[in-house]
C-alpha cells in the first residue's frame, strides 16, 4: 500500500536521508581538513541513518545502535532486498567510528578514512535505491488492489 507523502513516518524516513547526506558531507569537509576520526565517524552515521530510513519503510525501529546493524542483517540483507556486502559496510564503519570516537587521536589514518567515506557514499545510494523501489512497488500494489476492487 502506498504511503501518504505527508505521513509522519514519510517525513521521518526523508528526514533521516536529509541527515545521512548531511553526515556524507561533513565527513568530507572534516576529510579534507584532516579531521580523520571524526570524518569516519559521520561516514558511519551516514550509514546508521540511511539504515534506519530503510528499516522504518518495513515498519521497524530500533533502539539502540547494535539492533539497527544486526535488523539491517536480518531484515534487508537475508532476504536479499540489498547488497550482502553493506552489511559488512556498516559493521565495519561502526567498528572505525568507536576508534575515531573513543580512542586516541591519529588512531584512524586518511585511507581509512576516505575509504570508509566512499563506503558511506555507496551505502546511502543504495538505501535511497532501495526506498525508491519500494515506494514503486507500493504504488503498483495500490494500483492492482483498485483495478481488482473495480
Amino acid at each position: 500500500m502506498a504511503q501518504d507523502p505527508g505521513s509522519p513516518e514519510v517525513r521521518d524516513i526523508q528526514g533521516l536521508l536529509q541527515k545521512a547526506r548531511e553526515s556524507l558531507e561533513a565527513a568530507q569537509l572534516l576529510l579534507e581538513r584532516g579531521f580523520y576520526g571524526f570524518s569516519a565517524s559521520r561516514s558511519y552515521y551516514a550509514m546508521f541513518y540511511a539504515a534506519e530510513a530503510a528499516l522504518l519503510r518495513l515498519g521497524l525501529t530500533f533502539s539502540k545502535h547494535a539492533g539497527v546493524i544486526a535488523g539491517f542483517g536480518q531484515h534487508l540483507v537475508r532476504p536479499g532486498k540489498v547488497p550482502n556486502h553493506l552489511h559488512r559496510y556498516l559493521l565495519d564503519a561502526f567498528d572505525l567510528r568507536m576508534v575515531g570516537d573513543y580512542d586516541t587521536p591519529g588512531r584512524v589514518d586518511e585511507p581509512r578514512a576516505r575509504k570508509a567515506l566512499e563506503r558511506a557514499k555507496e551505502f546511502v545510494r543504495e538505501m535511497e535505491r532501495f526506498l525508491a523501489k519500494e515506494a514503486q512497488g507500493s504504488d503498483g500494489d495500490r494500483e492492482h488492489a483498485a483495478s481488482s476492487s473495480s
